[in-house]
């Protein structure tokens, strides 16, 4: 996702002359190239993340169109007062990236770990946050927010990702896309674990399990008519996040539903329940431990439908 993106914002540059990227002392090697052909468009202010920040609103509000980039909850949890006083608050056209969304940095521990991060920012108001599963919807969101006037997050995967467009695609922000359809349930993803989602779906269907696939790379504002459509056309839904349970994506798909009065056959949400992970490893031995894996998913809709039957005969 880290190489979607930084061939995207040079495109970008090479158009635009008031795109800005600033980065607090890393991504080298993703972003060499960008800065060797855009020296002025480009500035590393060093690992000091809230000047990062304060930066990119002063430069945006001078006209320019800033893509912030830093490691997972840095540019995010650690810039919160920034974020909200200085970007949200002037409407300040400042796009925060995150990398190594999730468990991206699952060796470094807890403090690279970015798992409140969407539940934090999607209550901030004026900005738009963007979660893209695989690595065409990472370089087709970053086109997207640039012409998106005010604060984004865009919250990118660390690793290789998989690239699941169809063909004539068009890509939109706040409009989920189906990826698979079926009568049986919904899954619902965000962010780099649809890879997952996508793997697990496949294996349902070896069983006589046929899942619709939402990607909802929009977080907010959300695609509430895909999730109305969803409850009232397929067994349920299930959201899947690699991210704390409280306040994410699954509470995101819950608050849009019922205040709809639309109440899913199926409701679950698969995300982290720990309060801390405190395990480090690689991020697919983490998605393993901590009940968010493909075959993870496969057991929590089997054990769903399953439930949901048996009620249905009481």
């Amino acid at each position: 996702m880290r190489a979607a993106f930084a061939t995207a914002i040079t495109q970008l540059a090479g158009r635009d002359p008031r795109i800005m990227l600033l980065t607090a002392d890393l991504g080298f090697g993703v972003l060499t190239e960008y800065a060797r052909r855009f020296p002025r468009q480009y500035l590393n202010v060093g690992v000091a993340e809230q000047n990062l920040m304060g930066l990119a609103v002063g430069l945006a509000l001078e006209g320019r169109t800033v893509f912030a980039y830093s490691i997972g909850n840095f540019p995010t949890l650690r810039c919160l007062e920034q974020l909200r006083n200085d970007a949200c608050y002037h409407l300040a056209n400042v796009k925060v990236v995150s990398v190594g969304a999730g468990l991206g940095y699952g060796a470094l521990g807890m403090s690279h770990h970015a798992t409140e991060d969407v539940s934090i920012c999607r209550t901030l108001p004026n900005i738009t946050v963007v979660s893209p599963g695989d690595a065409w919807e990472a370089h087709e969101a970053t086109l997207a927010l640039a012409a998106h006037p005010g604060p984004a997050l865009l919250r990118l995967g660390k690793s290789a990702a998989l690239t699941a467009n169809l063909p004539g695609e068009q890509f939109e922000l706040g409009k989920a896309r189906m990826l698979r359809d079926g009568p049986d349930v919904t899954l619902v993803a965000s962010g780099s674990i649809l890879a997952e989602v996508l793997r697990a779906a496949d294996g349902l269907a070896q069983r006589g399990i046929f899942c619709r696939v939402l990607s909802m790379h929009t977080v907010k504002p959300l695609d509430v008519g895909a999730l109305v459509a969803a409850a009232r056309e397929t067994g349920g839904i299930i959201t899947v996040e690699e991210h704390t349970v409280e306040g994410g994506l699954g509470g995101a798909v819950a608050e849009g539903l019922l205040e709809l009065g639309q109440v899913p056959k199926v409701f679950h949400r698969i995300a982290l329940r720990e309060p801390f992970p405190s395990v480090v490893g690689s991020q697919e031995y983490l998605r393993t431990i901590y009940g968010i894996s493909a075959g993870d998913v496969v057991e929590t809709v089997e054990a769903r439908l399953r439930s949901r039957r048996l009620g249905a005969h009481v």
